[in-house]
């Protein structure tokens, strides 16, 4: 293709196409003829000109009426009219109509090329505009949530349905399911998307900091805020936030919380005025938080509010019909990453990973994809084996019962503590807490089953 891209260049008279073909060629570009606009609009279904030149007076199909068809087909198509019979009145409105030039005849071609390279400049970048967005949107939205299961098309249809509208969305799932994946497919979705979405992990913030980290304070309002922040709430005014863990949160913040979604409305750290505020609420969340209302520790009525559209995440061991997708799109995004090529998964693999319990669910095999793309399949896969292995023993009737009781006990130890962990972030002090033992005896514990808090920060 020549270097100034293709054109479509549209007119009823067969010398003047052939004159403008000459022409425009010299200018660099490669033209495609059309003698009517019927001819025009077939074209257009199956090429990609970059601009559009035609005749204002046409028998079947004027100007201006193609120009409509086609930008119905292909919106921001350039369009540049010509003709022979030139007025104000039909220059303004063919401006007004959508056409980027209006040219007179006879026509000057390198006026006309002029034109047409502004005009191609001015496609490509829209189209440049597009691609990257649609790529920011492929990475937020439902391209990362692979999966055909009963289970995820149940989700995918659920999150079409609310995305549109402002209703509260509850996310419910274990650690690793993809609850952040889903809140910003519902942000992507809605007409919120052109605001930036806004996600808190809330066991990530001290419960001291919390109503300062949520609704901001004003200078002075204690000790150390020698300025005025700007709350996670406000930074969401007109978008989504994410309240990711949304079960941790301290029970002073809960009732605020209710506040804001009944009134739309906050008040700073050591303000008197509220501050109104339009912001969509999704939360997430691993904990039973029907369990906790009923022992005291989340109040009922902002469970209400905050349950209106729940949405349940499947773990993956539920859904082992999905592995060979999610495999196929991790591989290929770590090979695309880190510029090698994807190991292909050795016979037998999928079995393997169909039996393996997943108890870090989908970004566990997420992180196991990575490791296969940087070291090969043959340590990732004596993982998943050893782990096959050790669960197998746990239930071996050859084993005495002392011995049996005590793999039962130390594989649920090392789970507990990995849960625990993988819940706080490897903060070691709020781990401790959450078990009810010391610090040390969490460390020894870590030692005994090879964890490390750093895996889990």
């Amino acid at each position: 293709m020549s270097g100034e891209g293709l054109i479509l260049l549209v007119d009823d008279d067969p010398g003047t196409r052939k004159v403008a073909r000459a022409n425009l060629g010299l200018e660099g570009f490669e033209v495609l003829l059309a003698s009517s606009g019927a001819e025009a609009l077939d074209l257009l279904a199956g090429t990609d000109p970059l601009a559009v030149v035609s005749d204002l007076r046409m028998p079947d199909l004027d100007g201006i009426a193609l120009m409509a068809a086609a930008h119905a087909r292909r919106p921001g198509l350039p369009f540049v009219l010509v003709t022979a019979h030139a007025t104000v009145e039909t220059a303004v409105a063919a401006l007004r109509q959508g056409a980027v030039h209006y040219l007179t005849k006879p026509i000057r071609f390198d006026e006309l090329a002029l034109v047409l390279r502004h005009a191609v400049a001015g496609e490509r970048s829209r189209r440049d505009v597009l691609r990257l967005r649609g790529e920011l949107e492929r990475a937020a939205g439902f391209e990362e949530l692979v999966g055909s299961s009963p289970a995820m098309r149940q989700v995918f249809t659920m999150v079409d349905q609310v995305a549109p509208t402002d209703a509260t969305v509850l996310l419910r799932g274990e650690t690793g399911t993809g609850k952040e994946l889903v809140a910003r497919a519902i942000h992507r979705r809605s007409p919120r998307r052109d605001r930036p979405f806004v996600a808190v992990n809330c066991t990530a913030v001290p419960r001291e900091l919390m109503e300062s980290e949520f609704f901001g304070h004003e200078k002075g309002a204690f000790t150390g805020s020698v300025a005025r922040r700007v709350g996670r709430f406000e930074q969401a005014d007109g978008s989504t936030l994410f309240l990711d863990e949304v079960g941790d949160l301290d029970h002073t913040v809960q009732a605020k919380l209710l506040r804001v979604l009944q009134e739309q409305e906050i008040t700073r750290v050591g303000a008197q005025d509220a501050v109104r505020v339009d912001v969509r609420i999704v939360t997430a969340t691993n904990r039973d938080l029907e369990a906790a209302v009923k022992e005291g520790r989340f109040r009922d009525d902002l469970y209400y509010r905050l349950n209106v559209i729940p949405i349940t995440l499947p773990p993956l061991r539920e859904k082992p019909q999905d592995l060979p997708a999610l495999l196929e799109h991790f591989l290929g995004s770590f090979s695309v990453r880190y510029g090698r090529p994807a190991p292909p998964p050795p016979p037998g693999t999928l079995a393997a990973l169909e039996g393996y319990a997943w108890p870090g669910n989908v970004r566990e095999l997420r992180n196991l994809c990575e490791r296969a793309v940087l070291m090969g399949w043959a340590g990732v896969l004596s993982m998943v084996g050893a782990a096959r292995t050790e669960e197998a023993a746990l239930v071996d009737p050859a084993l005495p019962l002392l011995e049996a009781r005590q793999r039962l006990v130390e594989r649920f130890e090392r789970e507990y503590v990995t849960r625990l962990l993988r819940l706080h972030h490897g903060r070691i002090g709020e781990v401790a807490r959450a078990a009810g033992i010391a610090e040390r005896n969490l460390y020894e514990k870590m030692k005994t089953y090879g964890l490390s808090r750093d895996d889990y920060r």
